[in-house]
């Protein structure tokens, strides 16, 4: 864990991305590098995207394809303008001498460049996730090398990389690890079905502190209030019908969305008679 510099927040697409490019590699190719795209505050680094980039990598010398690079983030800046180089990402576990070249090349297109390490092969038998930023060290004047100094890593999400994350996650406990998707009323089901349970350990915890079984401590208390707190105020008939409302516009854009996707089919099949 670092003691310096900002907090790293990678995103779990940009992760899927570097192995993808990792499966996707070039044969002989010992790894892939590519550009971290994303944003950059006071505190923090946030990493949202990323691409891979063609390059050639023997024991003597390496040879980044730069033009490739600079078109794919034109083409991103079109689609994201909010998102900005912060850095590059390697697969593997070590920083090469290859490293201190390539990053040399980030740290024109960008302050401070990241450097972020993949251990896809699972050398260190898991998947290792590191960050570093560069850091000049010699004596003025004389021989200046390149020192990577570690950075705290962290994973966060949007709510919509939530569903795909859970989906991964499920495939962990099947014998083929394949999962498909579920509906949407599934989805509803599998939410009230999580939320009761939660439910059924809090009010057990809760009786336990009542009966004396487990000493009280303040900061769930506090948790606990400040989520009464946050359910509104409305009866259980007004709460159903809400609900009902709700489902019933579900279920009307499930049927026109299937009902668009039946028409756009045998609009297809009459065009090619």
């Amino acid at each position: 864990m670092s003691v310096y510099g900002p907090v790293v927040k990678i995103h779990p697409v940009v992760l899927a991305s570097i192995c993808d490019s990792y499966e996707r590699r070039n044969e002989g190719a010992s790894r892939v590098i590519g550009t971290l795209l994303g944003t950059i505050d006071k505190h923090s680094i946030e990493v949202t995207n990323c691409f891979s980039v063609p390059h050639n990598e023997s024991e003597d010398e390496v040879a980044v394809d730069m033009e490739f690079a600079k078109n794919m983030y034109e083409l991103h800046k079109r689609v994201s303008p909010t998102e900005v180089i912060i850095g590059w990402y390697a697969t593997g576990f070590d920083i090469t001498e290859h490293s201190v070249l390539i990053h040399e090349y980030y740290s024109r297109e960008a302050t401070n460049p990241i450097h972020l390490t993949m251990d896809t092969a699972l050398q260190s038998g898991k998947m290792n996730i590191r960050a570093y930023v560069s850091a000049q060290m010699g004596v003025p004047g004389k021989t200046v090398g390149v020192m990577f100094t570690p950075l705290t890593v962290k994973y966060i999400y949007y709510d919509t990389e939530r569903i795909g994350v859970d989906l991964l996650q499920r495939t962990r406990v099947l014998p083929s690890r394949t999962k498909g998707l579920t509906s949407d009323l599934s989805q509803v089901a599998g939410s009230a079905a999580r939320v009761q349970d939660m439910l059924t350990t809090v009010l057990a915890y809760i009786e336990d502190v009542l009966s004396g079984k487990v000493a009280a401590d303040n900061s769930v208390g506090r948790f606990l209030m400040d989520l009464v707190n946050k359910v509104p105020t409305i009866s259980a008939e007004d709460f159903e019908n809400m609900l009902n409302s709700n489902i019933n516009d579900l279920l009307m854009v499930t049927y026109l969305s299937n009902l668009t996707q039946a028409q756009i089919a045998l609009n297809e099949k009459l065009v090619l008679l």
